[in-house]
């Protein structure tokens, strides 16, 4: 990806980090514990899963909020983003077809304030209860020489491994996926947690209220929590009438998260979900082009389901039980390693994001 963008500009070079990545990981795929792996999933998709026995499978992913703890800092309002390090978490265990159970947090403090804790629990259990899931422990960090807030002295970062079961041959890894299949999207609640480096950068003024946001503040707007998709997931994966054969949660990179999937494939969006007035704020005021955006953010678009074609609509009512709005919003392709935007003018890669065709 190229790092003459804004979100490069901003402070995160995405392909950067990429190159990073790619040893941090080749250092650890060479760990020698004395004895057999016990893990059955490559790199590089949602979640890790380590195989308990010959039948069963434990799920594990581990992320944070990110910079969304400094809108939360500034606007002193702590209590929802222990909903997104939830959602950061368990949308990603999901993904494997595994049933989340439990979530450890790590909260590291530059002071510690139990009014302030006691809101970032208040998050967490909100996040737990609509994931279906327990938080039976975790860690609190008093680190003043390495957190500094926004202000300080009230910093804090927030970090989540959820861990959960899998039947080994129930495993979604979307190597089943093939072309014809429809892909399912499933609408996001706005920005969810990556890419607020860049829209705080565009929108420095949390406390502005454009039009645009039908009354919400740029500061509230920002806060509101990532959607949890684990209890539709769940469901759409107990229905005996549909076939799963791929799950992605729409993070960072946006769209280009469905080549995560396991399968020699592309994917063709040529009907997607309408984006919230946001991502049009954020293009406007930073002169952000349509192929970063689709890079850097959901554009509306939290999670993507891929199914039979024959089985889309029962698919879709399904996900609607939990989060209206669900749709069918493309179908796989032949074109292997593409995701194409036609009604966008955009064809991308995981290597190169996406550009202009």
């Amino acid at each position: 990806m190229s790092t003459d963008r804004a979100y490069a500009r901003a402070g995160v070079d995405t392909g950067r980090s990429g190159r990073a990545l790619e040893g941090l990981v080749g250092v650890l795929a060479g760990i020698d514990s004395g004895r057999r792996s016990r893990s059955v999933l490559s790199s590089g998709h949602y979640a890790s899963v380590l195989a308990l026995d010959d039948r069963t499978g434990l799920a594990l992913a581990t992320d944070g909020v990110g910079t969304k703890i400094i809108v939360a800092e500034a606007l002193g309002r702590l209590d929802t983003v222990g909903i997104d390090c939830v959602a950061m978490n368990a949308n990603d265990l999901v993904c494997v077809g595994a049933e989340p159970i439990a979530l450890l947090d790590y909260i590291a403090v530059e002071e510690a304030d139990a009014e302030r804790l006691t809101a970032i629990a208040e998050g967490l259990a909100a996040g737990a209860e609509a994931a279906g899931i327990e938080i039976p422990g975790g860690e609190l960090a008093q680190l003043p020489e390495l957190v500094r807030g926004h202000p300080s002295p009230y910093g804090f970062d927030l970090v989540g491994t959820c861990a959960g079961i899998v039947a080994l041959d129930r495993m979604v890894t979307g190597e089943a996926v093939e072309p014809g299949d429809a892909v399912i999207g499933v609408p996001s609640t706005g920005v969810h947690s990556n890419g607020l480096t860049l829209a705080r950068r565009v929108l420095p003024d949390l406390d502005e209220a454009p039009a645009e946001l039908g009354g919400r503040t740029v500061g509230e707007e920002l806060l509101l929590p990532t959607a949890i998709y684990v209890r539709g997931v769940l469901a759409l994966l107990a229905a005996p009438e549909v076939e799963v054969r791929g799950l992605a949660h729409i993070t960072g990179d946006g769209l280009l998260n469905l080549l995560r999937l396991h399968a020699e494939v592309g994917y063709r969006i040529d009907a997607p979900l309408a984006p919230p007035a946001i991502f049009d704020l954020i293009a406007r005021r930073g002169e952000v082009t349509p192929a970063e955006l689709y890079e850097v953010f959901n554009m509306g678009c939290g999670f993507c389901c891929v199914v039979p074609a024959g089985q889309a609509s029962v698919a879709v009512e399904l996900l609607e039980e939990h989060h209206r709005g669900a749709a069918v919003v493309g179908s796989v392709t032949a074109a292997a390693g593409v995701v194409e935007l036609p009604g966008q003018g955009l064809v991308g890669d995981r290597a190169g994001g996406f550009a202009t065709t």
